[in-house]
């Protein structure tokens, strides 16, 4: 019998299973995948998630495969800026920064820290059952019988699904294209990501090492049209965006609907507890789905040093964790809706621009201060 398991190696449950190491708990993450894979292509590690990195000694291991981001801009379609946050006051207040990574390396980098032998790969959840111990029924056959479960399997979660019950998938009405390309920007783009919004649709990029961009692409359904290319539909964009496009491998494309989860009521049950997407899955728009994750693992982290019971742990948890994720989920979506306009653009980049930096950083601020 397993004393603790964790459904799904995404950056969530490996983050969870560093944090647990760090308590010399006994634990097993099971992953339906046959491989650790790059899914998402790029990603953004934010102050606070580099804060509990730093915790867990990876902070110069993760900034090392990655690109230190010194500032965000985001601009209209010919590269004017609407508005742009500076975080240099606030890398030096919590002594960390934004890093742009490749999901697959930063997976690899919390895999190899756990030890291999943690993960059992191949290991799709059919069904959970609660009995004396839970029983966690894999699709290879397998059955494992386990005192404590984390839920760390997304948005899609079987856990949530089978155990609660609940919750309602929101679809924003935006297609999302993300993709890795070998690509020489303009230094000027060296240390800073970029989002770029026009009518209905918008387009962000941002170096992740010497070699590569990772670039993402929204356009409202309504407004996507079928061309020959995807770059197609960026034609009033400046040149950069088209030539970044252009220049993509289609093998090196993947699309996905822009979704959430609507608030659940309640994230733990006897012995078992949801983390990250699987609790309160958000959209993209402020770069904060895994970086909830690893703030949650962090706060799970943290109660275990007050008390090894893990009910009273999960129930603080919820308690502490549901403010911050609610008001980034919501505040995401809004920003979604936003920034995907279809008219009025004009108006909302001239008052955007009216915007001091200093709300922008209070903003940014009360995202990345850790709750404990």
């Amino acid at each position: 019998m397993n004393s603790i398991s964790i459904i799904g190696a995404g950056i969530g449950g490996l983050t969870l299973g560093n944090v647990l190491k760090q308590h010399n708990l006994d634990f097993t993450i099971y992953e339906s995948a046959p491989e650790i894979q790059p899914v998402g292509a790029g990603i953004m590690m934010a102050v606070n998630a580099m804060q509990v990195f730093d915790k867990l000694g990876l902070k110069e291991k993760i900034e090392k495969a990655g690109n230190k981001i010194h500032g965000i801009s985001i601009t209209d379609e010919k590269l004017k800026p609407i508005t742009k946050t500076n975080i240099s006051e606030l890398e030096k207040k919590y002594n960390s920064c934004n890093v742009a990574i490749h999901r697959a390396e930063l997976q690899k980098i919390l895999a190899e820290n756990i030890g291999f032998e943690h993960i059992k790969l191949g290991h799709s959840l059919a069904q959970i059952e609660k009995k004396e111990n839970y029983i966690l029924n894999f699709e290879n056959e397998n059955t494992i019988e386990s005192k404590i479960i984390f839920g760390a399997d997304g948005i899609h979660s079987k856990i949530r699904n089978q155990i609660f019950e609940t919750g309602t998938i929101r679809n924003a009405g935006q297609k999302c294209w993300r993709g890795l390309v070998n690509f020489e920007l303009p230094e000027i783009f060296y240390h800073e990501a970029f989002e770029i919004w026009g009518k209905g649709k918008r387009f962000g990029f941002v170096k992740i090492s010497d070699k590569k961009v990772y670039w993402y692409a929204l356009i409202n359904e309504k407004k996507h049209r079928r061309y020959n290319s995807l770059a197609e539909n960026f034609h009033d964009f400046d040149p950069l965006v088209l030539q970044i496009l252009e220049s993509t491998p289609t093998k090196n494309i993947i699309l996905n609907d822009i979704i959430d989860l609507s608030p659940i009521p309640k994230w733990y049950s006897e012995n078992l507890c949801l983390i990250g997407d699987a609790a309160h899955a958000t959209t993209p728009n402020m770069g904060q789905g895994a970086c909830q994750a690893i703030e949650d693992s962090y706060i799970v982290g943290k109660l275990l040093e007050q008390n090894k019971d893990f009910n009273t742990v999960f129930n603080e948890f919820q308690k502490i964790r549901r403010k911050k994720v609610d008001y980034v989920v919501n505040t995401s979506w809004k920003i979604g809706q936003i920034s995907q306009w279809e008219s009025g653009n004009s108006i909302r980049n001239f008052l955007m621009r009216l915007i001091p930096e200093s709300t922008n950083q209070k903003l940014v601020e009360k995202i990345i201060q850790l709750e404990m």
